[in-house]
């Protein structure tokens, strides 16, 4: 049995979850508690950073790798495109989303989170003790806006022109490369998760995220195919 170690929210551990859903492969879940938890997870795999695959004596870290991992293990359904033209696309795809779209996400996500305290709250892991929950959540006000206003406002317009560009894409074509779905596409719908929290997240937070990027109705057609691509491999 594949053991997946993971932040609930975190969008690389998402992105793990979509490949697992799209090969149709069971697995268990572990969830890192930061610090004693990550501690554990260096003793596992040489390092603290999630995600991390248990594949019965293998243990693989990085999402890319765990994607490369299962596609090489378990190859249908095809999540790289035969075509090397096509895979090479897909495989850059992935990279910017995972570089420079995450980059991007990350920074609204944090501001987003800076000024909502339900939000802050919300992103801690399951297993976070209860004190320590409230006392984030529980942040003055102040605070908040301060870290909120340290955030360059530049990188989020210049995040919203590449999520415009993103949908006037998806709008055309259901799918980021050729006809089928591949690895670009889930990378990239994991990242749109913390923009606008997708149903699987749960409550309080499907439907919550990044105020001007979740709430943008020239973005709508793109959390829809985000959607989409997620019943898709059954992770609606």
């Amino acid at each position: 049995m594949l053991q997946l170690h993971q932040f609930r929210h975190s969008a690389f551990c998402e992105k793990v979850r979509l490949v697992l859903a799209a090969k149709r492969l069971d697995y268990t879940v572990v969830e890192v508690l930061p610090g004693l938890g990550q501690w554990q997870l260096f003793r596992l795999s040489g390092q603290r950073q999630v995600p991390v695959l248990v594949d019965g004596a293998e243990v693989i870290a990085d999402s890319s790798a765990i994607a490369l991992h299962l596609e090489a293990r378990h190859p249908e359904p095809a999540l790289l495109p035969a075509d090397p033209r096509e895979r090479a696309q897909a495989l850059l795809l992935e990279d910017w989303a995972d570089t420079t779209l995450a980059a991007g996400c990350r920074l609204a996500l944090l501001q987003a989170a800076a000024a909502d305290p339900v939000l802050r709250g919300a992103l801690l892991p399951d297993t976070t003790p209860g004190p320590l929950r409230q006392l984030v959540a529980g942040l003055p006000e102040q605070l908040g806006e301060a870290m909120a206003g340290a955030i360059a406002v530049a990188g989020s317009q210049q995040l919203e022109v590449r999520l415009e560009q993103l949908a006037a894409l998806v709008t055309a074509t259901p799918y980021l490369v050729g006809e089928r779905l591949s690895l670009a596409d889930l990378a990239v719908a994991a990242q749109l998760s913390l923009l606008k929290f997708p149903a699987s997240a749960g409550a309080p937070l499907a439907g919550r995220g990044a105020p001007g990027i979740a709430d943008n109705p020239l973005l709508e057609p793109l959390f829809s195919w985000r959607d989409r691509i997620g019943a898709q491999v059954g992770r609606a």
